[in-house]
């Protein structure tokens, strides 16, 4: 009866064994630094991003925290762009310019209008699928029902899942408001139940980074897994982007202030094109001389004015 018993914890053990192999664990593991690995690197700065959260909050039914903080992790690990905040960190900036705006703070403090830098990008995370159990098998209690007696309490803890999910990464341009680019990213794991803890793909730290449900959970690793690969596809999409976003971008429109005229020519010289008077709006086209610039009107008149009767429209 003994020997019954032994034979059956031993089969038991060889059974768990062979279903949790280091193997199986180990693909894991290596497919997160893997994964971590190939969060790409870039020699220059595309431009300036700020992270928005999407409206419809898709991550508090999966128990996990903002995708916000998560993105801005691989935005900062990759070099890829100059990150500028706009959440807490920007409403806590924002007091401190209040008490500057009200004589509080100290002189010399060095802070006032005209030193928040602009954002060339806007990057949305969202999602479009997520499966956190798919084809689940609580095999423990398979093997205790094969197996007899207690034996299934050694194995209980085993239960292979299959998660995924697909997200997307959206970035759009402040200036024109144009969608600039638009990726996919999927992320799938075979995993063993009790192998989720740890440090994940980021190792310790990511509870004070606001990503721990990202590493802690089956379906955080997924997620973060495909964001990681939405976010690879994004930065080679924007290889190709202009240098300076802004300069690449039309030019500032402008309000005249002051009554003027718009000339042919630059020095008020060719001719008068038309009178200008304040309130109107006109559109530079990028060339100027001193203090003249190009423009164009709402009717398509194209001239030069001084820049002295203008001011930038905001």
């Amino acid at each position: 009866m003994r020997l019954t018993t032994a034979l059956r914890v031993g089969a038991a053990i060889a059974l768990a064994a062979a279903l949790a192999t280091p193997a199986l664990a180990d693909s894991i593991k290596e497919k997160q630094d893997k994964a971590k690995d190939q969060i790409p690197t870039c020699s220059h700065r595309i431009g300036s991003v700020a992270i928005y959260e999407p409206q419809n909050r898709w991550w508090e039914p999966l128990g996990l925290e903002s995708p916000e903080a998560l993105i801005k992790v691989l935005v900062m690990r990759s070099g890829c762009f100059t990150l500028v905040d706009r959440g807490k960190g920007f409403d806590v900036a924002q007091r401190e310019r209040d008490l500057a705006s009200g004589g509080q703070l100290r002189g010399g403090s060095n802070i006032g209008k005209g030193q928040v830098k602009a954002a060339d990008y806007v990057l949305v995370p969202d999602i479009v699928s997520k499966n956190s159990d798919a084809g689940g098998s609580a095999i423990g209690g398979i093997l205790g029902g094969l197996i007899g007696g207690g034996v299934g309490a050694i194995v209980s803890n085993i239960n292979i899942n299959s998660s995924t999910a697909d997200v997307i990464l959206t970035v759009t341009d402040v200036r024109s408001s144009e969608q600039v680019a638009m990726e996919e990213g999927h992320g799938s794991k075979t995993d063993v139940g009790f192998g989720v803890g740890g440090g994940g793909i980021w190792g310790g730290g990511g509870g004070a980074m606001g990503i721990s449900n990202y590493q802690h959970t089956k379906i955080g690793q997924v997620v973060t897994l495909a964001y990681i690969d939405a976010y690879t596809k994004l930065v080679t999409d924007l290889h190709g982007a202009p240098d300076s976003a802004s300069g690449a971008n039309e030019v500032q429109a402008i309000n005249v202030v002051k009554p003027g005229n718009l000339y042919k020519a630059p020095g008020g010289k060719g001719g008068i094109v038309r009178k200008v008077t304040p309130g109107m709006m006109l559109y530079p086209s990028g060339n100027r001389d001193g203090v003249w610039w190009e423009v164009k009107d709402e009717m398509g008149n194209q001239g030069w004015v001084s820049s002295m009767i203008c001011e930038l429209a905001k």
